[in-house]
């Protein structure tokens, strides 16, 4: 099925809804598409749902602004293998002074069976300056549904627990293929980073993915919260941190900060809760004995 547009109802064009195929290239080890490009899915379909109001990359081009996001919130339902189709369906839920929270349902194409739920607090910055931005009442207006409320109450950004002593370090340098036409990291990517970090970091306590598989075992993230602070440019080096806590029976949160090296700028933070769950089921299992051994360097009181 080729990727289509599909606005929600007559009179309601601040709705979209979106397809998208999965490729097999999208999937990890798991045979899943990968959590980085559920972000993917969820940012194009609100490029198209501006455009479809009239505000369009070019038009915020003349308008010398732009849309940057500051956090993303997504929880997985199930997973999607290659061959699916999945409908994202996107509307502004509110605008808050110079930001907007921009809701998305994601479900299987010909069922009303969900796959994942997601919210992404967008900032309206003046492209020269960086500085956020006031968006105008006519743009305010087109964006306007019924399921808009404004002044929607946040939930605050979790707080991390302090470091353990083996929490684990990870480096990168920001390369050409991870920039976008802003000029910074795309915020995909970030997740794509420390999904890199996490992988080393099991593989540094004795966790190694193939091995964890060979048990019949897979780590799925079931909610990831994301907090964008400054962006990453090319060349930077970065450090990733990572570390769990709250570990419980087939549970675990998992703790990652992503800050440049050379002045030590906070650039993310993440948030995720993570299920052990049986590699043919996907249902959730006891957390094995000999993981939480290896890892107890790595897991926050």
């Amino acid at each position: 099925m080729p990727d289509n547009n599909q606005i929600d109802a007559p009179g309601s064009p601040a709705v979209l809804e979106r397809a998208f195929r999965m490729r097999l290239y999208e999937c990890d080890a798991y045979g899943h598409v990968n959590h980085a490009n559920y972000l993917r899915y969820m940012q194009e379909a609100a490029l198209d749902a501006s455009a479809a109001v009239g505000y369009d990359v070019a038009r915020y081009n003349q308008m010398g602004r732009l849309w940057l996001i500051r956090e993303t919130d997504i929880t997985y339902l199930r997973p999607l293998v290659y061959g699916d189709t999945v409908i994202v369906r996107t509307w502004v839920g509110d605008f808050r002074r110079v930001r907007s929270r921009r809701m998305y349902e994601l479900r299987l194409a010909g069922s009303d069976e969900p796959v994942a739920t997601g919210t992404t607090e967008w900032v309206f910055l003046d492209t020269a300056t960086l500085r956020p931005a006031t968006p105008p009442p006519a743009m305010v207006a087109a964006f306007y549904h019924p399921a808009t409320i404004p002044g929607q109450r946040r939930e605050p950004f979790p707080t991390a627990p302090p470091p353990p002593p083996g929490v684990y370090r990870a480096r990168r340098r920001v390369e050409w293929r991870d920039v976008d036409p802003a000029g910074h990291v795309n915020n995909a990517n970030y997740l794509a980073y420390i999904e890199e970090c996490n992988v080393s970091a099991a593989e540094a306590f004795g966790g190694s993915m193939a091995h964890i598989m060979a048990r019949g075992v897979a780590i799925v993230a079931r909610r990831y919260r994301i907090e964008y602070r400054a962006p990453a440019l090319l060349n930077d080096e970065l450090e990733i941190t990572s570390y769990l806590s709250d570990l419980r029976r087939a549970t675990a949160i998992r703790h990652n900060e992503i800050r440049r090296v050379g002045d030590g700028a906070l650039l993310a933070r993440a948030h995720a809760l993570w299920v052990f769950v049986d590699l043919a089921t996907g249902r959730p299992v006891r957390v094995p004995g000999e993981f939480i051994e290896s890892f107890r360097p790595n897991v926050a009181e």
